[in-house]
């Protein structure tokens, strides 16, 4: 019998340790060659570690949550060979679940209509609590999962896994912030207090949020934006579309702004605060804040202002459906100039959002809704009629964006979503 030492290996460039975020494994498990052990959150994604060497697990590194150094012990694996402890280890596997936003770094606060639903469980009859169990016995999940859920009583056959069918810790933090709680509870009875460890993307976007305020004087601007004429444009253009993707407001919103920021180039910037040093971007990279079920993360369209409606559409639907499913590489998930963000069908009067650092501006649209008001008639005077209004609002580094600058890019935003021919105009 021999033991082998898995060390956490070098696992990008500049990174210097990566918070443990899921265990595969516990103490006394036996762990096959190339079997899952741990998945870990650097400031460029979430890994998941796989075992060079097949065994029984003797000791572990620590809990989730916690940070451990790149070189430093993740396992120690009971080999049957002679096996000497290793200083090289191969290379993980690529970033495939949650990568975290932005390099890890910074977000903005609000969420985008992408946001994934997902049902609350039904209540259970005696007959299938027992059909349940036996079901749960049959799903895949290591022992520290199965402990995990049987202390919160979380019934795994109630918990969908995010890949392979197999329930992971990530699973169960999913389960847990859409069913309040997990568990099964009679109608009208407390639910009992529970204590959950902010960790992995949920601890990020937490350091992300705080950064922001803490270091950036924010201010907010707000404008009513008549969108009448905008969604009689869009109910065409889908008419029209053939195989097209059906057209939502978010892409001609894009269009406007990326036709608006060349005239206002101080918003689509990123500031180095402990350089002193704003870059002015000519290319839009704009960031596409977005509700996963892990947390929030910011996946980038790259070059928006040389993709047409159609374009920024498929590219939506792609980077949402990348973000949720844990599929975004990195470089999708960072380098945005500018950020925009929506809650949707959620709406909201006005929305006031946290910039996304090192970005210097963030633009929040809101819920539209049906007014009367007045309006020009063909006589020259004016006639009540009914029109849809939405809020836009922006969110701007004081430190670089004068409130005069704000208003005026608004302003020009405004021109154009309410002449909307424009913008499809060269």
């Amino acid at each position: 019998m021999g033991t082998f030492t898995f060390r956490l290996p070098d696992i990008g460039e500049g990174i210097a340790e990566a918070e443990i975020v899921a265990w595969h494994v516990a103490v006394g498990d036996m762990v096959a060659e190339d079997g899952r052990v741990a998945d870990l959150m650097t400031d460029k994604a979430t890994v998941e570690m796989e075992s060079p060497v097949s065994g029984r697990v003797i000791s572990v590194a620590g809990d989730v949550g916690d940070v451990i150094a790149i070189g430093s012990p993740l396992v120690v694996i009971e080999t049957e060979g002679d096996e000497a402890e290793a200083e090289v280890v191969p290379d993980p596997v690529e970033p495939s679940v949650e990568p975290s936003p932005l390099e890890g770094r910074r977000l903005g606060e609000e969420t985008t209509a992408t946001a994934a639903e997902v049902p609350l469980s039904p209540a259970l009859s005696p007959e299938g609590e027992r059909d349940k169990v036996v079901h749960a016995a049959k799903v895949l999940a290591s022992p520290a999962v199965r402990a995990r859920a049987e202390a919160l009583g979380i019934d795994l056959a109630d918990v969908k896994p995010s890949e392979e069918g197999r329930v992971r810790h990530a699973d169960l933090d999913q389960f847990l912030a859409y069913n309040a709680g997990g568990g099964y509870r009679a109608a009208g009875a407390a639910r009992k207090d529970e204590t959950v460890r902010v960790i992995g993307l949920r601890r990020r976007i937490a350091e992300n949020m705080a950064a922001a305020k803490r270091h950036i004087p924010h201010f907010t601007y707000v404008e009513e934006c008549d969108v009448t004429a905008l969604e009689e444009m869009r109910a065409q253009l889908n008419d029209g579309r053939g195989a097209k993707p059906k057209l939502t407001m978010l892409p001609l919103l894009i269009t406007a702004i990326c036709k608006t920021l060349p005239d206002y180039p101080m918003l689509n910037a990123r500031y180095d605060d402990e350089a002193g040093v704003v870059t002015r971007h000519g290319a839009v990279h704009l960031g596409m804040a977005t509700q996963t079920p892990g947390g929030l993360m910011v996946p980038v369209i790259r070059d928006a202002q040389d993709r047409n409606v159609w374009q920024l559409a498929n590219e939506i639907v792609r980077l949402a459906d990348a973000a949720r499913s844990g599929t975004a590489t990195s470089g999708e998930l960072s380098g945005s100039t500018i950020t925009i963000t929506s809650l949707g069908a959620l709406g909201g009067v006005a929305t006031t959002p946290v910039i996304n650092r090192p970005e210097v501006a963030i633009i929040g649209p809101n819920r539209i809704v049906e007014r009367p008001m007045f309006v020009p008639d063909v006589m020259g005077g004016e006639r009540v009629a009914k029109r849809k209004l939405m809020n836009v609002s922006i969110s701007c580094d004081h430190r670089v964006v004068d409130g005069w600058d704000a208003a005026s890019f608004v302003q020009a935003l405004k021109r154009l979503i309410e002449t909307p021919v424009l913008l499809l105009a060269d």
